[in-house]
């Protein structure tokens, strides 16, 4: 991990952890808070434009910094919305990636340089349309106009141009909402308050914190492991490999990729990198010793660099029955065909 690297991860560690010289930076998260309370108050006056898509928009976000699980969720919720007949499209940022022109249509083939890991590796395990652009709106409008139904975006809750029918805010278990401050002062996008005005929140893993009111659980389960080289998907048990592993894992909170690995029976030594880490042969220089495992995320920028024998843990977002049962009632999900059924019943 380069020095820029190092000195983020053990900034946003102390960021949730709480440490006490953070109070420093809170002039600094004042003036922060002034400023994404500003920028929302011009969207909801009107006075930045918000475009409304004609079909129903589900936005999947956090508002903390590191990962917590959002893009298993919206993998989930596009196998959930394609078995009722949906047909969903997947819009993204890209984070990462830089195309030559927007908006881009990610399929299997098209470099993580291009259309940033997250979207591929969503095209790669979803078979769902999937655009990246940095106007989310005009990624919307060119998934709607391929025949979408309805859209996911992929952590788009800070992205306030495209409206939305349901916004779903995903909270990682462990680590919650660290000390409870925004940048820089601590771990959050958008002050706590937020959560009031969203549709659910959805906490990932057994929480440790006090969720809030209505907070829904859902679990990371493994489900296979597969071969990097060759893509062969073998059962969980027996492991595939002997002996303890060198686990690389460039996700927004790496350790989470070791606890799973840990509940497998896999003793593993960590190699953190960055979120959205770009990965080179020389990363692999000191994991050649053992087997190496690593997540789905970092799968899709290590064919072709990681040593032979390596394999991917693919696991899948299961959130609990209440959720789903919140999400079937949801007015968003009623679909114009429900709404004439209902009135040839009547």
């Amino acid at each position: 991990m380069r020095v820029k690297e190092r000195l983020a991860a053990r900034w946003l560690d102390a960021a949730y952890r709480g440490d006490a010289w953070l109070i420093v930076l809170r002039p600094v998260e004042w003036l922060y808070r002034w400023l994404v309370a500003q920028r929302a108050r011009r969207y909801a006056s009107g006075t930045t434009p918000v475009w409304h898509a004609s079909v129903p928009v589900i936005i999947v976000g956090n508002i903390t910094l590191g990962g917590t699980g959002k893009s298993p969720l919206v993998a989930w919720l596009s196998r959930w919305l394609s078995e009722r007949g949906w047909r969903p499209g997947i819009v993204a940022r890209g984070y990462g990636g830089r195309a030559v022109g927007y908006p881009l249509r990610v399929t299997r083939e098209t470099p993580t340089s291009e259309c940033g890991d997250e979207p591929r590796m969503l095209a790669e395990q979803t078979g769902v349309p999937v655009v990246v652009d940095p106007d989310r709106p005009r990624g919307a409008c060119k998934l709607v106009e391929a025949g979408c139904d309805i859209l996911l975006s992929d952590d788009g809750l800070q992205h306030l141009a495209l409206g939305r029918d349901v916004e779903i805010v995903v909270v990682d278990g462990r680590r919650g909402f660290g000390n409870g401050r925004c940048l820089p002062a601590g771990p959050l996008r958008e002050p706590l308050s937020r959560l009031g005005s969203v549709s659910a929140v959805v906490v990932n893993g057994e929480p440790r914190f006090v969720p809030p009111d209505g907070a829904y659980v859902m679990a990371l389960a493994p489900v296979a492991w597969r071969s990097l080289n060759d893509g062969r998907c073998v059962p969980l048990t027996p492991l595939p490999f002997s002996g303890p592993v060198n686990a690389i894992a460039g996700i927004g909170n790496p350790r989470r990729f070791q606890h799973t690995l840990e509940r497998l029976g896999v003793t593993s030594t960590l190699h953190a990198f960055a979120d959205h880490h770009v990965y080179r042969r020389a990363d692999f220089a000191r994991v050649a010793d053992r087997p190496l495992v690593m997540t789905a995320k970092d799968a899709v920028k290590c064919r072709g660099l990681a040593p032979a024998g390596s394999w991917v843990l693919d696991v899948e977002a299961v959130p609990e029955p209440s959720f789903v049962a919140w999400l079937e009632e949801h007015p968003a999900m009623r679909r114009p065909r429900d709404d004439d059924d209902r009135a040839a019943a009547d």
